[in-house]
């Protein structure tokens, strides 16, 4: 056994449970610290501006006049139902691409059956009001009709976007 010199102290196990505290100590008690507001300015730079579209200046840009020509025959074969609508919408801003999609339907839908010549550009003017925007007009036969377009043209991304649309 044990000798003599060897003795043992009993101890109690301390309390690990939290204490009881009222509903008013705990609504009272002392506020953990938080770190004051960080000076954000949320009306700064945007991502937008760094990650949207970019203007391009004329000089960067292919000639207007030609791209212009080619556009102005795609969009009347387009809305008289010869080309897909999907082939300009690289070139067209959305709100245009949806005026020319919707045409393009409509035209499948009552177009005749049979052989039509291609369209063909006869004329096209260019002006340019500011760096990097062009207006333009082409003036196009098609099906036995002479049509004038009537197109504003954006330099964005590194490309021509038509941005405004009027056929007539």
């Amino acid at each position: 056994m044990a000798g003599d010199g060897d003795t043992f102290t009993v101890r109690r196990i301390p309390q690990t449970a939290p204490r009881i505290i009222s509903a008013d100590e705990a609504w009272h008690g002392e506020q953990p610290y938080a770190q004051d507001a960080l000076a954000l300015d949320f009306f700064g730079a945007r991502d937008d501006e760094d990650f949207g579209r970019q203007p391009t200046r004329t000089s960067l840009l292919p000639d207007p006049t030609a791209f212009v020509g080619r556009l102005a025959q795609a969009v009347v074969e387009i809305v008289s139902g010869q080309r897909p609508a999907p082939q300009l919408i690289r070139h067209t801003a959305p709100t245009v691409y949806s005026v020319i999609a919707r045409q393009a339907m409509v035209a499948g839908r009552r177009r005749l059956p049979g052989p039509r010549r291609p369209a063909v550009v006869r004329r096209v003017r260019v002006c340019e009001p500011a760096d990097g925007i062009v207006e333009a007009c082409a003036v196009v036969v098609a099906h036995g009709r002479v049509r004038a377009l009537a197109l504003r043209l954006e330099g964005l991304d590194g490309r021509w976007l038509v941005t405004a649309l009027t056929i007539g």
